[in-house]
């Protein structure tokens, strides 16, 4: 089993955990109050430009020209996705200056970017993956159920196969530079629990 998969797979259990968690509940059933969404699309907006600078910091520290190409794209993609923020703020009356981060998502950015300084590639993938990876499942596990309207955009958005090549993508990289061992596991299985503790912070 490729790296990416085995670690996914020993994960398995804190992602059911964010499925079954009353915020992505609600985003399937359209339950969520809208002020919680508000706040989760302000937040989220702030994390996801963080990221873009970790995938940053691995494109710096990339081997080839495969590696320039493959966070290139992964570097796109999260641009797209802060363009649907964007999108959402206008709809929803959302104030995406001057966020103020709450605890946990400051604990997730300072994560990321601590781990990406170091200029362990491998590592840094770990610590990446999981937000790709849980965010395609999210979607397609919730498209599968028939969301209701009011979310119902951005089950779309992770349910699509563009995002699930972004994943892909990412996870291919993560086999191609991360070693099993302790580091990648602990960095992995951090950047999931990070993931609950997002979602449940903006309930």
């Amino acid at each position: 089993m490729a790296l990416a998969a085995e670690l996914w797979k020993a994960n398995e259990d804190v992602a059911q955990r964010i499925l079954a968690h009353a915020f992505v509940r609600g985003l399937g059933d359209g339950t969520l109050p809208v002020d919680s969404f508000r706040s989760y699309v302000a937040q989220d907006a702030y994390f996801l430009e963080a990221f873009a600078r970790a995938y940053a910091f691995c494109l710096a520290n990339g081997r080839d020209r495969e590696d320039l190409y493959g966070f290139a794209e992964l570097i796109a993609g999260v641009l797209e996705e802060l363009k649907l923020h964007e999108g959402y703020a206008g709809r929803w009356k959302v104030e995406l200056a001057g966020v103020v981060p709450l605890p946990a998502t400051a604990a997730y950015v300072d994560f990321l970017l601590a781990t990406a300084r170091t200029g362990r590639l491998g590592e840094t993938i770990a610590a990446m993956t999981p937000c790709m990876r849980l965010y395609a499942w999210l979607g397609q596990s919730l498209a599968r159920t028939g969301p209701a309207p009011l979310y119902a955009e951005w089950v779309k958005t992770y349910a699509d196969p563009g995002f699930e090549g972004l994943a892909a993508r990412l996870e291919q990289l993560l086999d191609r530079h991360a070693t099993d061992g302790a580091a990648v596991r602990a960095n992995y299985r951090r950047a999931m629990e990070l993931e609950y503790g997002f979602f449940a912070a903006n309930l």
